[in-house]
């Protein structure tokens, strides 16, 4: 049995990210499901003997488009207008259009259909976050977005809080039902950089993803898993959105090819 012929006969498209960095998490996940199959020793045993690095010029021959939702929380406030992250998230929007990605957009403020966001997340394989950093956290219409599908999603996006009478082992938020699906932070701060890296500084050296505890552990209870955070620093101080363009135009290459 070849690797192509197994391929061809047990991967779940909608499951998979066609990605420079990212197929060897699509073979892992498909070797994960053949496992737990009940398929013969001779399959089991070539796939414990396969170096994952080599598989991936085999994918090609086989090209996934990912399906990726994008969820722009901007809101004109005070201030603020909105505008550049209304900017980034049309700039993910061409850039993976570009590479063959298939993408839809939720724009928060401009209201929303429940159960349709719902059935969002379960079309998408992954998520894109844009989200504005407003008093240390996000701006509230993304809690209300998010306490609003995430409870309507009972039984879709998770099924309980993971935890059974029955079976100690299994812990408190391991009860999603989006496993092997990813979702990603882009967020953009007037603070600059060294103010979250730095622990002398405000943020204590806890980085934007200490910072952004409360949005990942939301998603990490639907099962799904982060990737690497894109941030925009001194967007009031000494903004530069050419830059920001170009930075994160790089950053959504890296991960999703």
């Amino acid at each position: 049995m070849t690797l192509n012929s197994l391929l061809q006969n047990h991967f779940v498209p909608n499951r998979c990210v066609a990605s420079k960095n990212m197929n060897l998490m699509v073979v892992y996940t498909t070797c994960v499901q053949i496992f737990r199959c009940a398929l013969p020793f001779e399959t089991k045993r070539f796939f414990a003997n396969v170096n994952l690095v080599s598989i991936r010029p085999n994918l090609t021959e086989r090209q996934i488009v990912t399906k990726i939702l994008i969820i722009n929380s901007m809101k004109p406030f005070a201030h603020s207008g909105g505008r550049l992250n209304t900017t980034l998230t049309q700039v993910a929007a061409d850039c993976l259009k570009e590479k063959g990605h298939d993408v839809r957009i939720t724009v928060v403020d401009d209201g929303y259909n429940i159960q349709e966001e719902v059935e969002k997340y379960l079309w998408a394989d992954a998520i894109i976050y844009q989200i504005p950093g407003w008093w240390m956290g996000p701006p509230w219409i993304l809690k209300k977005y998010m306490d609003d599908v995430f409870t309507e999603g009972h039984g879709k996006l998770y099924a309980n809080d993971g935890r059974t009478r029955s079976d100690d082992a299994k812990k408190y938020g391991s009860g999603g039902l989006l496993q092997g699906r990813k979702y990603m932070i882009s967020t953009t701060w007037n603070a600059p950089l060294e103010a979250f890296t730095d622990p002398s500084q405000f943020f204590e050296g806890v980085g934007i993803d200490g910072v952004m505890m409360p949005v990942h552990k939301a998603n990490q209870f639907l099962g799904m898993a982060p990737l690497p955070t894109f941030m925009c620093n001194d967007v009031m101080k000494a903004p530069d959105v050419p830059a920001y363009e170009k930075q994160y135009r790089e950053h959504l290459t890296r991960i999703f090819g």
